[in-house]
C-alpha cells in the first residue's frame, strides 16, 4: 500500500493543471498525493480532483487558527499558497506548525514584497536594476502610477502631463515610474531550497495575458536574465518557489526587476513541460529527500492555455 502526502492548497481554486502535476511528482517517487484546497466557496474548478474546504478570508483573524486546525484534523503534509493574500497566512501558519512543509519567506519579508513602493525602495537599495522611480516632483512624462497594493495589472494608469498625474485620486497609493511603450515582458520561474541553494531559473516570455495572468508563453534561455535573477534571489532570504517578473526596454536593451511573486505563478505549468523540476522539488523536499540543481530544461517550449468547465449538481462537481 502507497504512503501517501496531503497537500492544503491556499487558494488554489483554479490551480487544476498544477494539482494534477504534483498528483504526478507523488507518483514517481512512489506516493499518492492528496489535493484539499481552502476556499471562500465550494464550487471550485479544483473540486473536480480534490477536496475544497470552506473557509475564512486571508484578513480573518481567526485564519491561521482555522488552518491549523484543518492541517492537524487532515494531517497535512505541505501546505502551498497560490494567491498574493495567502503568502502571509502561510508564513504565520508555519510558526503554528513546524511539523508541516510550508516553503514560503518570512512574514515581514512577504509584507513588503506585496508593497509595490517599498519593494521598489528594497530593490533600488539592494542594487536591482529598476524601472525610474519618481515622486511628483520629480516625475517624467509619459509616466505609469501602479496601485501600490494592486495585482493582475489592474488600476494601473499611464499620463502624459504632470498635471492629469497630479490629479490622481490617493496618489500616494501609487507607484509612479517611467512608461516604457517598446518592450516586453519576462517571468522567471526559480526555486531555492531549504538549505538557500537555488536550484532552477527558467525564463519565458509573456506573450498574451488575459485578467493580469499569462495564456501563451515560451521559454528562452537567455543568460543575461538567468544571471539577474540569480542576483535577485541572492539579495533575500527566500525559500521554495519564487516568480520574478522582468521588463526589456527594446529601446535600450535594458532589463529591469518589475515585482517578486514569492509563490508559483499561474505560467509555471510552462517550465515544468520544459523539464523543470518544480513539483518534484517540492514533494522531495517535504519527504525530507535530497534535490539537484537542473539546468537541462528545453529553451523554446511554448505553453498556450485554454479554458474548461468545471459543472457542478447540489454542490458536487460532475465528471465531464
Amino acid at each position: 500500500m502507497k504512503q501517501s502526502i496531503n497537500i492544503l492548497m491556499l487558494g488554489g481554486a483554479r490551480r487544476v493543471s498544477m494539482a494534477e502535476q504534483l498528483i504526478r511528482s507523488g507518483q514517481r517517487l512512489g506516493y499518492d498525493v492528496k489535493i484539499i484546497s481552502y476556499e471562500l466557496m465550494k464550487e471550485v474548478p479544483i473540486a473536480i480532483i480534490g477536496e475544497v474546504i470552506v473557509g475564512l478570508k486571508w484578513s480573518d483573524p481567526e485564519v491561521v487558527s482555522d488552518i491549523s486546525h484543518i492541517c492537524k484534523e487532515k494531517e497535512i503534509n505541505m501546505i502551498l499558497p497560490f494567491v498574493d493574500g495567502a503568502i502571509e497566512v502561510a508564513a504565520r501558519c508555519k510558526l503554528e506548525l513546524p511539523n508541516v512543509f510550508v516553503p514560503v519567506i518570512e512574514p515581514g519579508l512577504a509584507e513588503i514584497m506585496f508593497d509595490k513602493v517599498e519593494a521598489a525602495k528594497v530593490f533600488k537599495e539592494a542594487d536591482l536594476a529598476i524601472p525610474r522611480t519618481y515622486s511628483v516632483l520629480n516625475a517624467e512624462m509619459p509616466a505609469i502610477a501602479k496601485p501600490r497594493h494592486g495585482s493582475a495589472s489592474r488600476g494601473i494608469k499611464v499620463f502624459n502631463t504632470i498635471e492629469a498625474l497630479m490629479h490622481l485620486e490617493n496618489l500616494q497609493d501609487y507607484l509612479v515610474q517611467e512608461y516604457i511603450a517598446n518592450n516586453r515582458e519576462f517571468t522567471v520561474d526559480c526555486y531555492i531550497s531549504q538549505e538557500g541553494e537555488i536550484l532552477v531559473t527558467v525564463p519565458r516570455l509573456r506573450m498574451e495575458i488575459m485578467g493580469g495572468e499569462v495564456t501563451r508563453t515560451q521559454t528562452l534561455r537567455s543568460e543575461r536574465l538567468i544571471a539577474m535573477s540569480r542576483k535577485v534571489l541572492e539579495k533575500f532570504n527566500f525559500r521554495g518557489p519564487v516568480t520574478l517578473q522582468f521588463l526589456e526596454d527594446l529601446d535600450s536593451e535594458r532589463f529591469m526587476l518589475m515585482e517578486i511573486n514569492p509563490r508559483l505563478g499561474g505560467g509555471v505549468l510552462c517550465s515544468i513541460f520544459a523539464g523543470a523540476p518544480i513539483t518534484d522539488y517540492l514533494i522531495r523536499e517535504a519527504l525530507g529527500m535530497r534535490v539537484s540543481p537542473c539546468d537541462d530544461w528545453i529553451s523554446g517550449t511554448l505553453m498556450a492555455r485554454y479554458q474548461k468547465e468545471a459543472i457542478f449538481f447540489n454542490n458536487e462537481p460532475v465528471k465531464i
